[in-house]
């Protein structure tokens, strides 16, 4: 695993703890690892390429990278020196399952090494899920045809993107993570009826560039961190504040009152409720 990314997981897990939050993290000594392993995975497209494929993918404490490319349904490699963490692939249906045994309490080390290189198809529709412990990555989800989106993990480096529109309509897009640094790129591209995004004390950029086809609503729930929300402009936005959150920073042209604040525009309307303890949101219009 690199440094950056211990010392960006023990950072936060840090001021997690300090904060009264908890980091779901594996176990694991530096003793437990072996020789790196490769696994390849390979798994076809169905048949019925009409046919909503249920993945699931579940890792312990590493490096993630997804990207869309595969000419199957899931391919790529995931490179292991931990016994235990053996991934396990399981199919039937619908239902694709791609995960490691869950351990507790983990002990970080350079000498781990876990690295998820995947890549999925374009060509089917997707309920995608994702779960993981501690991990650095990035996850592309530009071109793939996700009906819904479900993220969550201890702590994270991650950066997520959505570089074109997606394909399908997305009924839930849902990001929950304990104490992390994650940016979200062209949210709007998701094409999501709700977004749910929770977290723990961190640093948080959702930017909702792209193309806003529909009405969408986004609960955004977070502790002691910094979340910023960046608005292209002209679309129009309404966003509501409530809780403990006592610091809203503004940049571009919002109307605000009663801990409310709108950009004006035409199209689609983009509505956005945030609830936070101490911390600072940040607004910006670009």
């Amino acid at each position: 695993m690199k440094r950056g990314l211990i010392a960006v997981i023990l950072m936060l897990a840090l001021v997690s703890m300090a904060c009264s939050f908890s980091v779901d993290l594996p176990n694991i000594n530096t003793t437990d690892t072996g020789p790196t392993q490769t696994v390849d995975i390979n798994e076809a497209l169905p048949e019925d390429q009409g046919t909503t494929m249920n993945v699931f993918l579940a890792m312990g404490a590493g490096e993630l990278q997804i990207e869309p490319g595969a000419e199957g349904l899931v391919e790529g490699t995931i490179r292991y020196n931990i016994e235990d963490w053996v991934p396990k692939v399981n199919r039937d249906g619908q239902n694709l399952r791609i995960e490691q045994e869950t351990i507790e309490n983990i002990t970080l080390s350079n000498d781990i090494v876990n690295d998820w290189n995947l890549q999925l198809s374009t060509e089917v529709p997707m309920d995608l899920e994702i779960r993981a412990g501690a991990y650095e990555g990035t996850m592309d989800f530009t071109g793939l045809r996700l009906r819904n989106l479900e993220i969550g993990d201890g702590a994270s480096k991650a950066e997520v993107t959505f570089n074109q529109p997606n394909p399908e309509e997305m009924d839930q897009l849902r990001y929950s993570t304990g104490a992390s640094q994650v940016t979200l790129s062209g949210l709007s591209n998701a094409n999501f009826d709700r977004m749910l995004f929770e977290s723990g004390a961190g640093d948080y950029t959702l930017d909702f560039s792209g193309d806003l086809q529909r009405d969408a609503e986004v609960t955004i729930r977070s502790g002691v961190s910094q979340v910023t929300i960046v608005i292209p402009e002209g679309v129009r936005t309404r966003v509501e504040t409530e809780g403990g959150l006592n610091n809203v920073d503004i940049d571009g042209d919002w109307d605000s009152g009663n801990d409310t604040y709108e950009t004006a525009g035409e199209g689609p309307l983009l509505t956005i409720t945030v609830s936070m303890g101490v911390g600072n949101l940040r607004l910006q219009q670009r």
